[in-house]
């Protein structure tokens, strides 16, 4: 009898079903390993240098090679002047920090320091500053800080206003290098719907349903004078000379603000108005007079516009805004270049050199640098990005915040003999947080869940620890509350409880060859910086002999403890 095939099992599957399951295991298996393969490249010492990196770009020309000697000379006398020693230069992962946070808001991310180790030290500031000028990030944290100056950081009128637009469109003039004194001039002078001219926004923020369609003379002259001018000559509005502490005139001849100063500024903005209050027609200038009624007069009075100090520079003809505009910045009203200094050296130090950022004395005396350093930035262009460069590399922003040879005070950091301690802003801590616990850059390359995530998580935490608003340079004290929140907190316990999929506390303890090379890859994941022989040892010793689970969870606690001290609270 011819041999008859073996009758087949019921209870088998047929062979296409068993290739089906055999076939998702085999997938299953290769995107275990994929992902696995991309969590040990990201541990690697050397991996791919990223993309978006460019070439530096040298600010070492003689023009700016003597600006920078001369700053540096200035800031260096009144240290020799006090006999005190300035401290040494810091190392370049700790400047390159201190440009993160001033820059995009958050620490360098593990991916960020292997790539910059493969370049020679010396390059590695220059480079850093270039690649983040070339970083979306950079424009767009940029223009959120200058929007808070702008707009402030309520959302305003809802049919009016529209602050994400306008900070868009702030970021990509950032991003594209505009001269600083154009993109003022725009929102100051400005025309047509917030919608299609996104700068329109400066004005129509400062509507609502009670002044019938038109802008607010007495909030814009307030915006103008603060943000643009760093002078709070709003001060004046309601009672003449405000304790003798707003003067103008010149350092020749001082007098005191009034008034009347403040209100002929504010009557530049009074014919600023939606048409009929037809929303369709957008921001026009119309032929509304000013009236105000000042202390002790019985009547109102109409006001024409004028400004506060330096008349022959105003035009004499145009429009009231765009004439005002022109004034503003023009290149001898030298109060817009030290206040855009001001606030961008706050942005780089935590602080700024001029306490209260927008209240710089217009008669002086100025702290070494700022005269220098504005004289500069007029003279270029008012190039934002030629300024970050400038003060970047500046001996007072390259110094370090402690001293091996002598103790550090209050009076090292005033003069700038050593970089000064500032407590992050609640922004900053909750990027740096989500930015730590990710061992590859959060950036706009990263997928959209991840950035959304992103958003959510800075976004409640920044609620919650305390938004500072508008006055985000005005120093404030650590509390209770926003300890506790950072104990016991969800975004720090989200991000380092065991999950070897995303957190890297967790991924570090699956994958590191050893518990020191663990300890140190945490340390530059939070700290940016490498361990010392003391905090290796003892950190090491509490991962030793923990294996699963149990090795995750007590990398999770490194995460925490890291996160959770001062020194990755604050810039130094």
């Amino acid at each position: 009898m011819e041999n008859q095939p073996a009758a087949r099992n019921p209870d088998e599957p047929p062979i296409a079903l068993r290739f089906q399951r055999w076939a998702k295991h085999l997938l299953l298996i290769c995107v275990v390993l994929g992902v696995i393969g991309s969590i040990a490249a990201s541990l690697s010492a050397r991996p791919t240098r990223p993309k978006t990196i460019r070439p530096v770009k040298s600010i070492s020309n003689e023009t700016s090679a003597s600006v920078i000697q001369q700053v540096n000379a200035q800031i260096a006398s009144p240290i020799a002047e006090a006999q005190l020693e300035a401290c040494d230069p810091a190392d370049w992962l700790l400047v390159c920090r201190r440009l993160n946070l001033a820059l995009v808001g958050c620490g360098l991310s593990l991916e960020e320091i292997r790539s910059l180790e493969q370049l020679p030290v010396e390059d590695r500031v220059d480079y850093w500053i270039e690649h983040l000028f070339a970083d979306s990030r950079c424009s767009d944290y940029l223009a959120e800080r200058f929007t808070r100056a702008f707009v402030g950081t309520n959302n305003g009128p809802f049919l009016l206003f529209r602050r994400r637009k306008f900070k868009l469109w702030l970021a990509e003039e950032i991003r594209k290098g505009t001269p600083y004194d154009q993109i003022v001039r725009e929102l100051i002078a400005a025309d047509g719907l917030w919608t299609d001219k996104p700068a329109v926004n400066f004005l129509t923020a400062t509507m609502d349903e009670n002044n019938n369609g038109r802008a607010d003379p007495i909030r814009l002259a307030g915006r103008t004078t603060r943000a643009f001018l760093g002078m709070r000559i709003d001060c004046v509005q309601c009672h003449n000379d405000f304790l003798g502490n707003v003067k103008l005139g010149s350092s020749e001849a001082p007098v005191e603000g009034t008034q009347r100063d403040f209100h002929q500024l504010a009557a530049f903005y009074a014919g600023t108005s939606i048409p009929n209050k037809n929303v369709f027609a957008g921001i026009r200038d119309d032929k509304n007079s000013y009236n105000v009624k000042f202390l002790g007069d019985e009547e109102e009075s109409e006001v024409a516009p004028q400004v506060p100090f330096l008349p022959d520079l105003l035009p004499s003809n145009g429009p009231n805004r765009k004439r005002l505009a022109e004034w503003v910045t023009h290149p001898e009203n030298k109060a817009f270049g030290r206040a855009t200094v001001n606030r961008v050296w706050a942005l780089m130090f935590g602080r700024p050199l001029v306490t209260p950022v927008d209240d710089i004395p217009i008669q002086g005396p100025y702290p070494p640098g700022l005269e220098l350093l504005t004289e500069d930035f007029i003279k270029n262009g008012y190039d934002l990005h030629r300024l970050v460069r400038t003060i970047a590399k500046l001996e007072a922003f390259q110094r370090d915040s402690r001293s091996a040879k002598f103790d550090i005070t209050i009076e090292h950091e005033n003069i700038w003999a050593s970089f000064p301690l500032t407590q992050l802003r609640p922004e900053q801590v909750a990027a740096g947080i989500h930015q730590a616990c990710r061992l590859k850059t959060v950036d706009e390359q990263s997928a959209i869940i991840s950035k959304l995530e992103k958003f959510g998580y800075i976004n409640d935490f920044t609620e919650g620890f305390g938004d500072r608003g508008e006055d985000e340079f005005i120093a404030q004290p650590v509390t209770v509350p926003q300890r506790l929140l950072m104990m016991n907190g969800g975004l720090v316990n989200e991000r380092t409880k065991n999950n070897p999929i995303l957190n890297a506390s967790s991924r570090i303890g699956v994958l590191a060859s050893n518990d020191a090379k663990a300890i140190e890859i945490a340390y530059l994941s939070t700290l940016n910086r490498l361990p010392s022989e003391e905090e290796q040892t003892s950190l090491a010793e509490h991962l030793h002999g923990k294996r699963g689970d149990s090795r995750s969870n007590a990398m999770s606690d490194v995460f925490w403890m890291l996160i959770n001290s001062t020194e990755f609270l604050w810039n130094h």
